[in-house]
């Protein structure tokens, strides 16, 4: 078995971008079997491209996220036609990213243990509360109820031990 230490920093990074991969599609697939329990009718695959979002107005905080970004750099103006794509993108690009971040530093470890997932997840959701409010488009934490912040959490707790498991798996 290869040491995660022996890991060049691109190794690192390329396995985390895979591993927050797994990790961004194991909370989808959570999000996805609460949202059928709800009541949702949409497939698996209408439900992640966000079929029937036509506004931007409607369009839930990575589709905001990207549209603010893309616009700023690029100096365009997304029609509300790109809002699923848009959501899509920055929803996957996040999650990666944020894998390819655990990567770095867990896989710098002389031992990666699944459980840094837990503290990972959490970080996670936490940076979202403090970004997106600041950003105005989320409310302060503290305005949401106990439920609605511990189904977010858990989300991102899956995320992060997903995340963190499919890391300790493609290190080994």
């Amino acid at each position: 078995m290869r040491n995660s230490a022996t890991l060049t920093p691109v190794g690192r990074v390329l396995r985390g971008l895979v591993a927050g991969a797994v990790g961004t599609a194991a909370m989808d697939t959570l999000w996805y079997v609460r949202y059928r329990r709800g009541g949702g009718k949409s497939s698996p695959v209408q439900w992640e491209f966000s079929e029937g979002l036509s506004s931007w107005e409607d369009a839930p905080a990575p589709a905001q996220v990207g549209k603010r970004i893309t616009e700023g750099l690029f100096a365009i103006e997304l029609p509300p036609s790109d809002a699923p794509l848009v959501s899509n993108v920055t929803h996957w690009a996040f999650g990666m990213l944020g894998g390819a971040q655990y990567g770095l530093i867990a896989g710098s470890l002389q031992k990666q243990t699944v459980t840094y997932g837990l503290p990972f997840g959490a970080s996670v959701w936490a940076a979202g509360y403090v970004v997106l409010p600041a950003a105005k488009l989320y409310k302060p934490i503290w305005e949401y109820d106990l439920k609605t912040l511990a189904k977010d959490l858990s989300a991102h707790l899956v995320y992060g031990l997903t995340t963190a498991t499919a890391m300790r798996l493609l290190s080994a």
